[in-house]
């Protein structure tokens, strides 16, 4: 491979290009058939071991006669570095995989090198015991490879040098999936250990591990090399933060605001609570001088708690204490020390603890850097009720902070990409941002977790193994959402096997005396309704009774609604055969739970044959899979929505509900569906919580459901054919007065104008160039072409 081909990789990487279609994607499938030289190294064995706990710091100098305009390295390690080039830092990662799909990064390092001598040095960390619920680990390593003869002077070997770094200590105060928080004792801090004039002759050899080994080079490997299908993550700086108030000082305004200094005098204790005003994902940074021996302690929270669960409004700190995970840090009384946790925080609020001795501690600034997936909302929509602007934007921070080098269920307390929260932010990526990427990574995330059952884990990467049986379901409906949006045939070929796999698990589980499933092993969740809660039948809850006796309509139901999609794939791919066979186990699956299930008296579906009780989520899946006729599908969704003594569904399943609602031909009421997303906007947050209070997680993935219906529901903007090759336009805008709305097209940007007058519809259609499709409004079609279609 030449070395522009690697720039171009390099350009992906860091957002330079998009789609995968590219000649750079292509390259990349190229490049893993590229052997390496390098060697993984670790840590010499009197400095530790390597599958422990322990953050390591690995350097290497060398010498260049003349800057190149290109040097380019690939780089990875296990679990996570930071790297830099003579002092400046270039980028984290590597980006969270599997063994089977290790992601290493392409960078081009040549504007940071200089003429004469350079130095380039990671750190490298692993939690070891406490690692994050997502991370996988062999064991501590970290990989250099440059791409030529003049690069491999940086390949790891034994020449590199290594230092186990023992001024951190993991801090346990609230431990989540997410890994611990840092204790950094100044004094023990290897300070400047990436500068060039630092003495590193104390430090070891590394220790020589095997050699890269990239996937689908045929060898036996330890990890399977792959490139990033990814770019780096966004940063920038986030603006200062209000003091909410203090104690021991008497602190008003901004936090350290235009640089100024604040002195905290010796033998005090001060305490200072600061508002970001907003949920974010960002790096902290405090920088100090003196204080010797002084401690701070960082506090990190979604919000403020009234007692252990209860948080109120989200903007009132009267009354309320912080909890949440910590950081502690030791300053030794250097100049200007730079304290910093080596992975982000989740944080709208920050309590700052602090107590000296005998000196002053000085805090020069307390810098926050943003983390996250890099997409920039393409998508717009703006309309006569500012309360559904406001939905619009709380829901893009929400799918924005929830989506990283993978996809997050929550940024807060779990960072695990499970397939339910997934599928949801599939769509808004898709939607709002029109990169999928890491829709493609999702896919694949999840695909590769096939365990030998046949179905898949239900969240992935993941150091623990968890199986919810619905969600392998969702990630049918995830993979035909994207054939649907994107017309990328062979991607999504690839992964029929799997959808075939999940099918045939489910097809064994279906009773033969009742054509419904039986009883299902593992954690068949559902939705987060009170009526099902934890309990020791039922230890994680969100499971109705019927899932674990058997016979449960609602889980019956989802196989039916996933066989619809499954079933469309193969028939586009030509199994027709295996189509028609899904198509009769689809009939066969409503036809039983209408008999045994649905209750006549009521005119709902029961959750199980024994009518022993009933939900919304039932009646939801016999409308999305057609078991219920299309011509009484509207008369059920009527009685669902309107039955309060129904088990309700929550946030979560309102997704599924307004799925229902749109196909029973309501979707005029999706407007005034929204007093959940209201009334968490009134309770202050900034972003959308798990579920109704009291919610553990202040942002959740699935809430951010409405950034998609806005545009897909209300604007009615949906893929008129396969690979969105054509679009059907039909928009429900229910109370509203106007919209305008656009949405990111492959071919462009589509872009709509309603207007309602006097019961009649008014506006425009934009579709870029290429494009057709049809438009629909109460009975009424139009044709549509590229360019401006005006409506009457």
């Amino acid at each position: 491979m030449n070395r522009w081909t690697i720039l171009i990789l390099f350009l992906v990487c860091s957002g330079g290009l998009q789609g995968q279609n590219s000649a750079a994607y292509k390259a990349s499938e190229q490049w893993q058939q590229h052997q390496w030289d390098a060697h993984w190294i670790t840590v010499p064995q009197e400095a530790g071991s390597k599958y422990d706990y322990g953050i390591h710091r690995f350097r290497k100098t060398f010498s260049i006669h003349t800057v190149p305009e290109i040097f380019v390295i690939n780089l990875s390690a296990d679990p996570r570095y930071e790297f830099f080039v003579n002092g400046t830092r270039v980028c984290r990662g590597p980006a969270r995989g599997s063994l089977y799909n290790w992601h290493y990064e392409t960078v081009n390092i040549a504007p940071f090198l200089k003429k004469g001598s350079n130095l380039i040095a990671a750190t490298v960390w692993n939690y070891g015991e406490w690692s994050p619920g997502a991370q996988i680990s062999l064991y501590t390593g970290f990989i250099v490879q440059g791409e030529s003869e003049q690069e491999a002077v940086v390949n790891t070997d034994h020449t590199w040098k290594v230092y186990a770094d023992r001024s951190f200590r993991p801090s346990l105060v609230y431990l989540q999936d997410v890994g611990p928080g840092d204790i950094i004792q100044g004094e023990t801090y290897p300070w400047n250990w990436n500068g060039a004039d630092f003495d590193d002759v104390q430090w070891k050899n590394a220790r020589v591990q095997e050699r890269g080994q990239p996937a689908g080079t045929g060898t036996q490997y330890l990890r399977a090399l792959t490139p990033r299908p990814i770019p780096l993550m966004a940063a920038w700086m986030e603006v200062p933060m209000k003091i909410r108030r203090s104690t021991g000082m008497d602190l008003k305004g901004n936090f350290i605001s235009d640089r100024q200094d604040l002195k905290i005098p010796a033998h005090s204790k001060v305490s200072i609570l600061l508002d970001q005003t907003y949920l974010t994902n960002a790096y902290p940074a405090l920088t100090v001088s003196k204080g010797s021996q002084s401690k701070i302690v960082v506090t990190y929270s979604e919000a403020m708690y009234l007692d252990d669960r209860s948080k109120g409004n989200r903007n009132e700190t009267d009354g309320k204490h912080i909890r949440g995970f910590v950081d502690v840090f030791y300053p030794e009384g250097g100049n200007k020390r730079v304290y910093s946790p080596l992975w982000f925080r989740t944080f709208r609020y920050i309590q700052l603890d602090i107590e000296t001795t005998t000196q002053e501690l000085i805090l020069h600034s307390f810098d926050r850097e943003f983390t996250g997936y890099p997409f920039k909302e393409k998508g717009r929509f703006s309309c006569n009720d500012p309360v559904l602007e406001e939905i619009w934007k709380t829901g893009w921070r929400t799918a924005r902070l929830c989506a990283g080098e993978t996809y997050y269920d929550c940024p807060y307390y779990e960072q695990l990409q499970y397939t339910g929260d997934t599928r949801i932010q599939g769509l808004i990526s898709l939607y709002v941002s029109g990169d999928d990427r890491l829709v493609r990574k999702a896919i694949s995330d999840i695909a590769s977790s096939v365990t030998p059952e046949g179905i898949l884990l239900s969240r992935y990467p993941a150091r623990y193994n968890q199986v919810i049986p619905p969600f392998s379901l969702y990630w049918i409906n995830m993979l035909h959402d994207y054939w649907m949006h994107r017309n990328d045939t062979a991607f999504v070929a690839s992964y029929l096997p799997v959808v075939k796999s999940i099918l045939n698990w489910f097809e064994y589980k279906i009773d033969p005396q009742t054509g419904l499933l039986g009883p299902l092993p593992h954690w068949n969740f559902v939705d987060w309704p009170v009526e099902w809660p934890w309990n020791d039948r039922a230890p994680l809850g969100g499971t109705p009774p019927a899932a674990i006796r058997g016979g449960s309509s609602i889980l019956s139901l989802q196989l039916a609604y996933a066989l619809a999609d499954a079933a469309a794939l193969l028939e586009h791919f030509n199994e027709t055969g295996l189509a028609s066979k899904y198509k009769k186990l689809k009939q066969s699956i409503g036809e039983a739970a209408m008999k045994q299930c649905f209750d006549r008296q009521r005119g709902l579906m029961a959750d199980d044959p024994a009518h022993s009780s009933f939900s919304q989520h039932a009646s939801i899946m016999a409308i999305l899979s057609d078991a219920i006729s299309k011509d009484q599908q509207q008369h059920l969704f009527e009685k669902l929505n309107s039955d309060r003594s129904l088990t309700q569904a929550t946030v979560y399943y309102r997704f599924y509900l307004f799925r229902a609602m749109k196909k029973a031909g309501l979707a005029d009421r999706y407007v005034s569906s929204l007093d959940i997303w209201k009334t968490m906007l009134k309770s202050g947050l900034t972003t959308f919580a798990e579920q109704p209070e009291p919610s553990r997680s202040d942002c959740h993935a699935w809430s951010a459901s409405p950034n998609y219906d806005l545009l897909a529901t209300v604007c009615g903007i949906a893929p008129g054919a396969p690979g969105f090759q054509k679009v059907k336009i039909a928009p429900h805008l229910g109370t509203l007065k106007w919209v305008k709305a656009a949405m990111p097209h492959a071919h462009g940007e589509i872009s709509v104008f309603f207007e309602q007058r006097n019961g009649r519809l008014a506006g425009s259609i934009t579709l870029p160039p290429g494009l057709y499709g049809v438009f629909e409004y109460k009975g009424v079609s139009k044709n549509l072409v590229p360019g401006t279609n005006d409506l009457n």
